[in-house]
């Protein structure tokens, strides 16, 4: 039988950073990942590999280079059983490999509704994290002509575009009245409505899917509004769960939507346990909520901060709470979403201020690629702290996400935006005097005023 001192079960991001971060502040200590497949995804580029990448083979993480290279044992294997008193791992191969210290990141499987009529017959797909699957959608719409995406989050939006790129009849539809109805507000997700109409893509907002009907193969699909489309394939792009199925019958503790409970160092309430990625327990770090939120970009912060802690905690280094950072994009057109939308904060009872500036993303805005810019800023009414931000603009969005995001983890107030000192260049960024991060911010700030001056 096989020892190690850490065994990660799970191969996609967050068990590769976690081996790597791991390796760098333990190097004393043995690593093995086991992995349920020898190519691994990059989950975020899944739907690009039906229209800008045009294969999965341009879509893989290199997960064996990354292992050989930190000295982490690498092993493709499924594991089966978890003996926490033993601390033993059992394999499908028959393979038992003894821990002192294990990371579950099993990851998370698409939803497929059960309430779903005519979800088992030919031509309706799941997006999993599976190449071979992946292959197989690619394959099986080789002849098809009508697609029906069900789920306008951002797989179905940026999916919806891709399959429209590569030739086929897309109708992207969503149960809630907005798509990315949960990451933007209204005014924001009406404008990415508008540009996927623009290029191409039929989108319903307001109604969901009700059932597919076919002789054994998809023909039509019923909307909840009694609409009948014809269409030879759909893609249901309604969500995830995690797979914690193993840490459940290992008797690891799981919440009651059933991921992982896990603490700030993510440690499960099992000793020696840990887990990272979309399989372990979320909390908002606004809200302190439980959330569903499954991000690639969360799932490495984790990762990291599970590694710190394997075998000393770090205090300082704790994870907070899920900022849900989000982005993508339609051609050149940037979006990205930060932390809570106006919406959310009203049905958590947060009284808001809000800043909205436009602008563009050149000085001066006729230099080629100047692209235009609004920027939307959250804060806390009474304290300025700034708790959620959306942007659209160019490729620059993801990046201005971003600073929103560490805006709002390090708890930054309006006053702290306003003094930001900041690097700008013609083709690069916008205006000193016009950057859209600060003067959203002069407007909540001004708000601000005219609220103590009453």
């Amino acid at each position: 039988m096989k020892s190690t001192d850490v065994l990660i079960i799970g191969g996609s991001a967050a068990g590769m950073v976690a081996a790597v971060t791991g390796r760098a502040h333990w190097p004393e200590k043995s690593f093995i990942l086991v992995k349920k497949q020898k190519d691994v995804m990059v989950p975020c580029g899944i739907p690009y590999i039906f229209g800008t990448l045009g294969s999965s083979e341009k879509n893989l993480m290199p997960v064996d280079t990354m292992m050989e290279k930190n000295g982490v044992e690498s092993i493709v294997d499924e594991a089966t059983a978890i003996d926490t008193q033993k601390k033993i791992v059992t394999f499908a191969s028959g393979e038992q490999i003894a821990y002192q210290k294990l990371l579950v990141a099993t990851g998370s499987t698409p939803i497929k509704p059960k309430w779903l009529g005519g979800a088992d017959l030919e031509n309706v797909f799941v997006v999993p994290k599976d190449r071979q699957y992946l292959d197989g959608i690619k394959d099986k719409l080789g002849s098809v002509k009508n697609i029906a995406v069900i789920g306008a989050g951002f797989i179905g939006v940026e999916l919806s575009d891709e399959l429209k790129k590569h030739g086929y009849n897309v109708t992207l539809i969503e149960k809630l009245p907005h798509i990315l109805n949960l990451a933007f507000d209204a005014e924001f997700a009406e404008k990415i409505h508008a540009m996927l109409t623009e290029r191409g893509v039929n989108v319903i907002a307001g109604t969901g899917i009700k059932r597919v009907l076919g002789n054994g193969k998809v023909e039509e699909i019923e909307l909840e509004n009694g609409q009948i489309l014809s269409m030879d394939a759909v893609v249901l792009s309604m969500g995830y769960k995690p797979n914690s199925e193993l840490a459940k019958s290992s008797g690891i503790q799981v919440d009651e939507d059933n991921f992982i409970a896990v603490d700030e160092y993510m440690r499960s309430h099992t000793p020696d346990v840990f887990a990272i990625g979309d399989c372990a327990q979320k909390r908002d770090f606004v809200t302190r909520r439980r959330v569903p939120t499954m991000l690639a970009s969360t799932a490495c912060a984790e990762a990291r901060i599970a590694g710190m802690n394997l075998f000393n905690l770090h205090v300082v280094k704790t994870f907070s709470g899920t900022i849900a950072i989000y982005s993508t994009a339609l051609n050149s057109t940037g979006f990205g979403t930060a932390g809570l939308t106006e919406q959310r904060a009203s049905e958590e009872g947060i009284d808001t201020l809000v800043g909205v500036f436009e602008g563009v993303n050149r000085h001066p805005g006729n230099l080629p690629g100047a692209h235009k810019q609004i920027v939307k800023l959250i804060a806390a009414k009474n304290s300025g702290v700034i708790i959620g931000g959306e942007v659209i603009g160019g490729t620059e969005a993801g990046e201005l996400t971003n600073v929103i995001g560490l805006a709002i983890q390090n708890r930054m107030s309006v006053n702290s935006l306003l003094t930001m000192q900041i690097g700008t260049h013609p083709c690069l960024t916008a205006s000193p005097a016009a950057y859209p991060l600060i003067k959203a911010a002069e407007q909540i700030s001004n708000k601000m005023l005219k609220l103590m001056k009453s």
